[in-house]
């Protein structure tokens, strides 16, 4: 193929798909099978700054100080994912299901994840049974939520996944996207727990779309010199008698100096206040009473059955909680009218508190 045509036969093989040679120098999957270096800088970038509300949250469920570590990216296939990873792994897909799509997980070493299933459930000696890998989904949850709310904010939409699904696997049987793939490692530390590698999986697409959305950007072009501009015949400027002239004839005039007259602040910014509010009066919020709160381990919660009391952290006959999008407005009291329970208003926030509480 010196002359750049092709045989008959590679023909043929077009054909039929299954052609596997270089065509102009190019690979048969060129132009859409990775990412820039600047695509995985910005998605470590934007993973980095999630590191300390992940180890923040999973320090509240393991009752232990946890560190993530710099998240690195690297681009995978299955076999190199495999050489990663442990014998055995715990797997809990996250698949995107709004505002980002397709496959999606999270992969833990058998070990590290007996380690977390553990002190969720107060227990020292563990096996990965159906409640602890429970326990693990819910760890990797709550270590999502960041995440989460972050690619929201980059990708300028509401990101959601399908419930998570933890399973024990060997290496070779983790559940993966067809080709090459971007995995993030988070180095993970936790008191007390032998340091390991907590591993999130992307497609290549979603990784793509996030990159760019979130900051990276094409080397800039650097801007062409600039030239001076051509001289042109100079003008003769004034003299020096004609500027004296002047400056004479300014110094007989005397200015007509006032004081300068400011409008009324207080009137302007309060009207403005009530006509930006007044669009808003239409908006529906979420109203809710909190009786009151508790926490309990997750093997406490397992535990429950129907007859179980929960006890709260609030006495009897004290007001409960009112509150809108989940900030407290005011106070009050259970009724019942027509069978139907209500809450009669017995104290209310100060307004500025309740605005304030509300941006």
């Amino acid at each position: 193929m010196s002359d750049g045509s092709l045989t008959q036969d590679e023909i043929d093989a077009l054909l039929q798909g299954s052609a596997n040679f270089d065509v102009g120098g190019e690979s048969p999957d060129a132009g859409g099978g990775t990412l820039s270096d600047a695509e995985k800088a910005a998605m470590q970038s934007i993973l980095q700054s999630t590191t300390g509300s992940q180890a923040s949250n999973l320090s509240l469920l393991v009752t232990k100080g946890a560190k993530f570590g710099p998240p690195r990216a690297d681009i995978m296939d299955r076999d190199a994912l495999a050489a990663a990873s442990d014998d055995e792994v715990v797997q809990v897909s996250l698949n995107f299901s709004d505002g980002l799509l397709g496959e999606h997980s999270y992969i833990l070493p058998r070990g590290l994840a007996t380690a977390i299933a553990g002190l969720m459930m107060g227990q020292d000696e563990l096996e990965l049974n159906e409640a602890a890998l429970s326990a693990i989904q819910e760890a990797v949850s709550q270590v999502s939520g960041p995440v989460l709310t972050v690619l929201g904010d980059k990708t300028k939409s509401m990101v959601m996944t399908d419930p998570a699904e933890a399973l024990l696997v060997a290496k070779e049987d983790i559940v993966c996207p067809d080709g090459d793939f971007l995995v993030i490692t988070y180095p993970l530390a936790i008191e007390g727990v032998e340091p390991a590698d907590f591993l999130e999986v992307y497609t290549l697409q979603q990784a793509s779309e996030i990159a760019s959305r979130g900051g990276a950007q094409a080397p800039a072009e650097k801007p062409a010199p600039r030239t001076a501009p051509k001289s042109g015949p100079k003008m003769p400027g004034p003299g020096l008698g004609a500027m004296m002239g002047q400056g004479m004839g300014m110094g007989m005039n005397t200015p007509n100096v006032q004081p300068v007259q400011f409008p009324n602040l207080n009137s302007g910014q309060a009207s403005s206040e009530h006509g930006n509010i007044s669009l808003l009066m239409d908006v529906y919020m979420e109203m809710t009473v909190e009786l009151g709160r508790t926490r309990k381990l997750i093997k406490e919660i397992l535990g429950m059955g129907e007859g179980t009391i929960i006890e709260l952290d609030k006495l009897a006959g004290e007001p409960v909680d009112i509150l809108v999008n989940h900030k407290l407005i005011a106070k009050g009291e259970v009724v019942v009218i027509d069978e139907n329970f209500g809450v009669r208003v017995t104290e209310i926030v100060s307004p500025m508190e309740r605005m304030k509480d509300l941006t």
